[in-house]
Parts: structure tokens; C-alpha cells; sequence
């Protein structure tokens, strides 16, 4: 091959280029391919988990909704299903990472505390070990808090 014929084949494979954005589809140019989309589907801003509180001979069934965009993982919401006097319990708040903290307030009936606080270290296998606590406190109760599979 020679000299001339490398470089027009070098220069018509630069101009060649296939662009791609973010979903995968090929669009026709570069900034097309970066251009930020302009609706975000509440799947890719939203992830459940199940946990497992164990205290004794006490479990709480936990279904936590967080965002996993984040870390620590903020918590967007879930609820707590059983286990505790006045289930359910909408959780409010919290974060999933190194440390736990679920902050939930009571919904169903009874004569319970209105809220609860969550917190836990982070151990292996997959679980947090901490404590809990009523209305406002967080070192009530020792529990382990494991995740569901």
C-alpha cells in the first residue's frame, strides 16, 4: 500500500465515527451522544431492599426504597411490615452504606410510640449490627439487621 493511499484511508476512518448516547441508541452526532436526557424514568432513581431486624425473639420484615444513584444510599422511603406493635411503619428517611439509619413513623393503630430510629454498623456477612430506639431515641435496643435474599 502505498504513502497516499494510508493516508486517505486514515483520514476516512476518522471521519467515520458511530456515536452512541447513553441508552445505546446511535445518533448522528457527538453532541447528541452526551446531550443529558430529559426525563429520568423513577426506576433509575429508585431501589427496594428487604432486611430482616432480629432483636431476641422480636423481627421486623423491612422493605426500604432508596435511591441508588447516591452512597451512602439515601432512603426515599418503605415501610416495616411486621414484627413491632402498630405495623405497619412508613419509613421517612435514612441511609444505607457503612451505617444504617431508618427513621419511620407509625401508620397503623395501637398505642405504640409514633416513631422509631434505626441504626447499625455495617458487618459481614451482609448485615448491620446496632440499636434502636422510640421517640426520638437511638440506643434503646440491640438488634442485627440482615438483608434478605
Amino acid at each position: 500500500m502505498t504513502t497516499q493511499a494510508r493516508k486517505q484511508k486514515t483520514a476516512q476512518a476518522r471521519t467515520e465515527h458511530r456515536y452512541l448516547n447513553a441508552q445505546g441508541a446511535e445518533v448522528k452526532t457527538r453532541d447528541e451522544a452526551f446531550a443529558q436526557p430529559l426525563e429520568v424514568s423513577a426506576e433509575a432513581l429508585q431501589a427496594s431492599a428487604k432486611l430482616e431486624l432480629h432483636n431476641g425473639q422480636v423481627t421486623f420484615a423491612i422493605e426500604v426504597k432508596y435511591n441508588p444513584n447516591t452512597y451512602p444510599h439515601v432512603v426515599t422511603g418503605g415501610q416495616i411490615t411486621s414484627g413491632i406493635c402498630g405495623a405497619p411503619w412508613d419509613i421517612t428517611g435514612g441511609s444505607i452504606g457503612d451505617q444504617l439509619r431508618l427513621d419511620a413513623k407509625r401508620s397503623g393503630q395501637g398505642s405504640c410510640a409514633n416513631t422509631i430510629t434505626i441504626v447499625g454498623e455495617y458487618q459481614t456477612p451482609p448485615a448491620y449490627r446496632g440499636t434502636y430506639g422510640f421517640e426520638g431515641a437511638t440506643s434503646s435496643f440491640k438488634h442485627t439487621t440482615r438483608y434478605e435474599c
